[in-house]
């Protein structure tokens, strides 16, 4: 896959217009320039959304993005960007660019009573959706399967 410049004006983009929730624990001032650290890289991420429904996980390398219609999903190799407010997951699926931002935020999916620590925002071409997300096996007030 080309080098691009896209996840970082992405994610700017993405974590400028969130409307998840309160930001939690964003890093400091504009004088810390640290990258997001809340999320390891061998961390299993889950994210969920409504309206349409879609969801999945990003695990070694790899986004598998599913909805009702594909339940087992697309896979796509992603590249990883840890801004200074989360981060930034890049590919391509189906010959459209694929970006999605993670960013800390009490978030809700707006079906249910769980709230989620990070908010979701997945760009697909000109598509984009708003959801929640999820450290597996870490954040307990998250759905264990999805």
């Amino acid at each position: 896959m080309p080098s691009r410049m896209m996840p970082l004006v992405t994610l700017a983009a993405m974590v400028a217009s969130c409307s998840q929730g309160e930001p939690a624990n964003v890093p400091g001032d504009a004088g810390d320039s640290s990258a997001f650290s809340q999320i390891p890289e061998d961390a299993v991420i889950r994210f969920t959304g409504t309206e349409p429904f879609w969801g999945g996980r990003i695990e070694n390398g790899t986004l598998t993005y599913s909805t009702p219609e594909n339940i087992d999903g697309v896979v796509v190799p992603v590249t990883r960007f840890a801004g200074r407010g989360g981060l930034s997951f890049s590919g391509e699926m189906n010959g459209r660019a694929l970006d999605l931002a993670i960013t800390p935020a009490q978030c809700s999916d707006g079906m249910s009573d769980r709230t989620y620590p990070f908010a979701a925002t997945l760009q697909i071409g000109q598509e984009r959706r708003e959801g929640c997300a999820w450290r597996e096996g870490v954040d307990s007030e998250a759905p264990s399967a999805q």
